[in-house]
């Protein structure tokens, strides 16, 4: 394996690049330790770890994890990436819809730099409106009467300053993330991701260490050998499972179509069109958690305004209860999963496209007549794949919280054995494998797995 390693340090452009990419990442960290002034951080840390089952804290968790913990910070990296996130994905649906949009998106490497532009502009809006709702949000939390914004300073002023120092964070990691595409290696927006996930797990791991007992009947909410070998065992078959069906794929077979041009004879080709199982990736549980945090904080907020014994108080209540666990929540949560699953898909495939493509290129599946039946099949298979991809990702979504309750440790330790964070970390880390592996094999070296191995999706 070392040797391995050294390859990629024989070649001056990889190691430039992944030198680059370090530089840029240390970079991205260095805003998540400078605070807003103004901000009482001890009060905002205080918030995140008591009220993380609210819907106000799981909400403002969400925008944390993806921010890399620069928002319990009450740091100038607040908000991360998620505004320039949005917008793309803002974009992605438009250009379904609006002619002129896919037009744009037609004409190549052009069409697609406008649309960069319009998504950053979009971007700059809604940071600046997501920046001034967080900052009348920090105007309500308070510790044991302490506010984290002091009330001599909340008004107009603080808001604007705090709304463009939160924007100018979001639109240097969204330049961080360029300078990765065009100068490192791997995707940048995703890297930054990735990077503030992963700066949780030495306290994860320290909070295991902490609550470590060589006792075989360890008390309560204390980690024993056992448990810890089982915790371990676990996070290895979780990690397992998901590259596994990251780099899933059904494969099928395509011929090309004979071509005789005088005495010879061109094409007959055989390959393969990929269908990945997650299709969709990371996106549906995002989504879903969205629109399940969402009515629970709007309950909440409600809730406040009724009497404790009041009927109005028993309905929200209950119906907070049934949003934030249980039976209820269980099935909504992956029913939205399973809806995002084959609406992201959806937009990401289209069979139809793909079987004109087929067919003007001089390609079929064997068995199936070009055109509408080569479509009516890929939707089918698409289904049938994307249907396994969501019952994956339901999985996925829960573990956290089967995590929690089967081993009895903290949610922020229980959430790197699944969720958002684990599919963001793993997906992105085999896009830099790949992308590795690629440059070694260009320059005549053996892959990082060697031999003939390879960081691909293995067959349907």
């Amino acid at each position: 394996m070392l040797d391995k390693l050294q390859n990629i340090y024989k070649i001056p452009e990889l190691r430039h690049k992944i030198l680059i990419t370090l530089g840029l990442v240390a970079l991205c960290r260095v805003g998540v330790f400078i605070p807003i002034p103004g901000i009482d951080t001890e009060v905002l840390r205080s918030y995140f770890t008591q009220f993380t089952g609210t819907g106000v804290g799981q909400l403002l968790g969400l925008v944390d994890m993806f921010a890399g913990g620069a928002l319990a910070s009450g740091a100038v990296f607040g908000l991360g990436v998620m505004p320039y996130i949005s917008a793309s994905i803002i974009f992605q649906l438009l250009v379904g819809v609006i002619p002129s949009l896919e037009r744009l998106h037609k004409e190549g490497d052009a069409g697609r730099k406008r649309i960069n532009q319009y998504t950053r502009m979009t971007t700059v809006g809604l940071c600046l409106f997501q920046a001034f709702v967080l900052t009348r949000t920090l105007y309500s939390i308070e510790i044991n009467n302490v506010p984290v914004v002091p009330v001599y300073l909340q008004g107009m002023s603080f808001q604007l300053m705090a709304s463009l120092l939160l924007t100018t964070g979001t639109m240097f990691l969204m330049w961080i993330g360029e300078q990765i595409d065009e100068y490192g290696i791997g995707s940048g927006i995703s890297i930054v991701i990735m990077v503030g996930i992963v700066d949780r797990l030495p306290w994860a791991f320290s909070q295991i260490v902490s609550n470590f007992t060589f006792s075989v009947a360890p008390a309560e909410h204390q980690i024993g050998i056992f448990k810890l070998l089982l915790l371990i065992a676990s996070f290895v078959a979780i990690v397992a499972g998901v590259v596994y069906i990251t780099q899933g794929q059904r494969r099928i077979p395509v011929q090309q179509a004979k071509h005789t041009r005088g005495r010879k004879v061109y094409g007959g080709q055989k390959h393969f069109l990929p269908l990945r199982v997650n299709q969709a990736g990371v996106m549906p549980i995002i989504f879903a958690q969205s629109l399940l945090i969402f009515p629970t904080a709007i309950l909440q907020g409600v809730q406040v305004r009724f009497d404790p014994g009041s009927t109005g108080y028993w309905i929200t209540s209950r119906l907070t209860e049934a949003l934030q666990g249980g039976v209820v929540y269980v099935s909504l949560y992956c029913f939205l999963i399973a809806f995002f699953c084959y609406f992201w898909t959806a937009i990401q495939f289209n069979p139809k496209e793909m079987s004109d493509n087929m067919k003007d290129y001089g390609s079929f599946i064997p068995g199936i007549r070009p055109g509408g039946r080569t479509a009516e099949y890929l939707e089918n298979v698409m289904s049938r794949i994307t249907l396994a991809g969501a019952v994956f990702l339901a999985i996925i979504a829960l573990l956290p919280m089967l995590m929690s309750r089967g081993f009895e440790v903290s949610r922020a330790i229980a959430g790197f054995y699944g969720g958002t964070g684990l599919l963001i970390v793993v997906g992105v880390a085999l896009d830099m494998l790949q992308k590795i592996e690629a440059h070694l094999l260009m320059r005549h070296y053996t892959g990082l797995l060697g031999g003939t191995s390879r960081v691909r999706g293995r067959r349907g």
